[in-house]
């Protein structure tokens, strides 16, 4: 099954992730890519451009290839912000696609506490897609954290 899990930055969805996803189970997350491939010390959340780059480039790679085991792994796949052309895929993948969205007030309180300011953009980005977008185009809500 695949996974696709959507949300604002700081919202919880390593954490959704967490506590469902098996050993076994392969977790395509951006931060986690881009902690990897980075140095000791780097921070937790690092944006660093050239990083980041890097990073992309491998999740690409470990989509498509995950993708061809889904007969027998689960695959969590982090999408903060999918557009309809990704959804579409997704939808035609069987995905189950969850929002994991603890309000907006939380998620910038947890941003001023834990990330890089510049997330509070990309955050209020997330919020004003999804207050603009139809209702049945929403990916179905996790519970609230």
């Amino acid at each position: 099954m695949l996974y696709v899990v959507t949300g604002p930055p700081a919202a919880g969805k390593s954490t959704w992730i967490e506590a469902r996803a098996k050993a076994r189970d392969v977790v395509i997350d951006l931060d986690r890519i881009t902690r990897a491939l980075t140095g000791p010390g780097a921070p937790q959340w690092n944006h660093d451009r050239v990083a980041v780059r890097v990073a992309l480039r491998a999740r690409y790679a470990a989509i498509d290839e995950a993708l061809s085991h889904l007969d027998t792994v689960d695959v969590y796949l982090i999408h903060t912000m999918p557009s309809p052309k990704h959804l579409a895929k997704y939808k035609r993948l069987k995905a189950k696609v969850i929002a994991v969205d603890p309000g907006e007030e939380i998620v910038m309180q947890r941003i001023d506490t834990m990330r890089d300011p510049a997330m509070r953009r990309v955050a209020a980005r997330w919020y004003n897609a999804r207050r603009n977008r139809p209702r049945e185009a929403m990916p179905q809500a996790s519970r609230r954290w």
